[in-house]
């Protein structure tokens, strides 16, 4: 036991040899700080090494407290405002002049003359300047004597707070309301030794002196030589260290990117906003189709400039113009076009990609993955923003098989084995299909996502001829919150820290 003591004694802190000697008289921190002068940092970190190393127990404690308010304070000295009210009254008076008499404020006057006249302590009567207040037989006998609330003042508030269980609850409500005081949560902590800190106190302390940390001075003077340094535990717990890190939407992101890189796609990016005609009309979306509407996206003031292949693309809208499609028919309006909007899917990248490639870039296969913005009402499995995975692959040679093959490999890489293929309707792709996997765990499918071959329409007036493109617009956040186990989409971005630090890497 003596070896054992010997060692703690050495590992001990000089906080520590400070806070010990005042245990035996101390049994909370609030007296330990007043006894040792130390800060409250310095106490609380003091204390807690103590109780790891078995020393003494702490046993955290709180109790509500009602502190006086600096106008509290003001009144316990000048007293309460209606007070200042009924020592004003020598004779009636008029509201400005009362006010000016009694030095209060408009809301303190208020207050005051509300509380008096509850207690039919004042007669406030309308004349030719005003309303004048007068004092009555109960408000002059009010003067020899406090009211019950300045009572209450100066025998819970002699040194500037009181606890709320032996505090007229009721008093203190309207205190409150009316800042005089405040409400406040004191929290202390209740310290008892050990009998392995009693066995410590016995034998004694030793040098309280000991140096804990090595300075340049020391070693530039040689004064070290005879100084007595504090042992250093290393077998002890030490507060984990939470490092900057990517946020896991961010992570998954960077995870994805590589996947289609490795699989030899180039990146695609563009703006945010974006005309109606790149995001909807030049994909042949109709310009009466619903998801133009104000409930489904988000326009921007101003207009936007339309390109050289607008002629095109309105021929096509009107008429079909050379793709074997009579189009949708009526008048294609400019003005509609040059709409700006919050860009409503990432596929609006690749038909600005279709129209800057040439026959001889072909084959080519592109990606991008990007924030797009749908104006929808938030709930646990909708966002208003979330990401999308965009792909095309432009090939004489592609295939619908292609297609199914692209979009296997690419969950198979997401850690989802089991994908189907159903058939959809999109109005810029044909055939269309919607994406579905098998979760592992929930044992259900999963919608993630549209894909298909685009349609002549949309590829002949941007390409130039009529080439096969694949096309894909899959959901990210839905694998992000399935792959960490979320449920309600909504926290995958209201940054829980908690999560976000203990979080897996995307790996695969």
């Amino acid at each position: 036991m003596s070896a054992d003591l010997n060692k703690i004694i050495k590992l001990l802190h000089p906080y520590e040899h400070k806070v010990l000697p005042f245990l035996k008289s101390c049994s909370t921190r609030t007296n330990i700080i007043k006894k040792t002068g130390l800060k409250d940092v310095e106490v609380m970190r003091a204390l807690e090494w103590l109780e790891n190393k078995k020393l003494i127990t702490a046993q955290k404690t709180s109790a509500r407290t009602v502190h006086l308010t600096s106008s509290g304070e003001r009144y316990t000295r000048e007293g309460l405002p209606e007070r200042k009210i009924i020592r004003a009254l020598k004779h009636p008076i008029d509201l400005p002049s009362l006010k000016k008499a009694a030095e209060l404020t408009d809301e303190e006057l208020s207050a005051g003359l509300g509380i008096l006249r509850r207690l039919q302590a004042i007669s406030m009567n309308k004349s030719d300047n005003g309303v004048v207040v007068e004092i009555t037989s109960q408000g002059k006998a009010l003067l020899a004597k406090k009211t019950e609330d300045e009572l209450f003042l100066s025998q819970h508030f002699p040194l500037i707070s009181a606890s709320l269980d032996t505090a007229d609850k009721q008093t203190v409500h309207q205190f409150i309301k009316r800042n005089i005081v405040e409400e406040h949560e004191d929290k202390d902590a209740a310290i008892q030794l050990t009998s392995l800190g009693e066995a410590l106190l016995k034998k004694g302390l030793g040098n309280a002196d000991v140096i804990g940390r090595l300075t340049s001075q020391m070693l530039a003077e040689g004064s070290w030589k005879s100084k007595q340094f504090r042992a250093y535990d290393v077998s002890v717990k030490v507060p984990s260290l939470t490092l900057g890190r990517k946020h896991i939407a961010t992570q998954a992101v960077d995870y994805i990117k590589r996947i289609w890189m490795e699989l030899g796609f180039k990146e695609m990016s563009g703006r945010m906003i974006e005309t109606a005609f790149w995001d909807l009309d030049a994909l042949f979306v109709p310009q009466d189709h619903p998801a133009r509407e104000m409930q489904d996206t988000f326009y921007v003031a101003g207009k936007g400039d339309l390109p050289s292949i607008a002629k095109k693309i309105k021929a096509v809208h009107e008429h079909g113009q050379g793709t074997g499609s009579k189009g949708w028919g009526g008048s294609w309006s400019s003005q509609d076009a040059q709409q700006l909007l919050l860009r409503t899917h990432t596929t609006v990248l690749s038909a600005q990609t279709l129209a800057t490639l040439k026959e001889t870039d072909l084959p080519a296969k592109f990606f991008a993955v990007g924030k797009v913005f749908r104006n929808e009402a938030l709930d646990w499995k909708h966002l208003f923003e979330f990401f999308q995975v965009e792909g095309i692959v432009v090939d004489p040679n592609a295939n619908f098989q292609h297609l199914k093959g692209y979009l296997r490999d690419f969950y198979k890489k997401m850690g989802y084995t089991d994908v189907r293929i159903r058939p959809a309707h999109f109005p810029y792709t044909e055939p269309s299909c919607e994406v579905e996997v098998f979760h592992p765990i929930k044992k259900e499918w999963m919608e993630l996502g549209g894909a298909g071959i685009f349609r002549p329409e949309v590829v002949i007036p941007l390409l130039g001829k009529d080439i096969p493109v694949l096309a894909w617009g899959l959901g990210l956040d839905r694998i992000i919150s399935s792959y960490y186990g979320i449920t309600d989409i909504r926290d995958l971005y209201n940054n829980n820290l908690k999560l976000l630090r203990e979080a897996e890497a995307w790996v695969r």
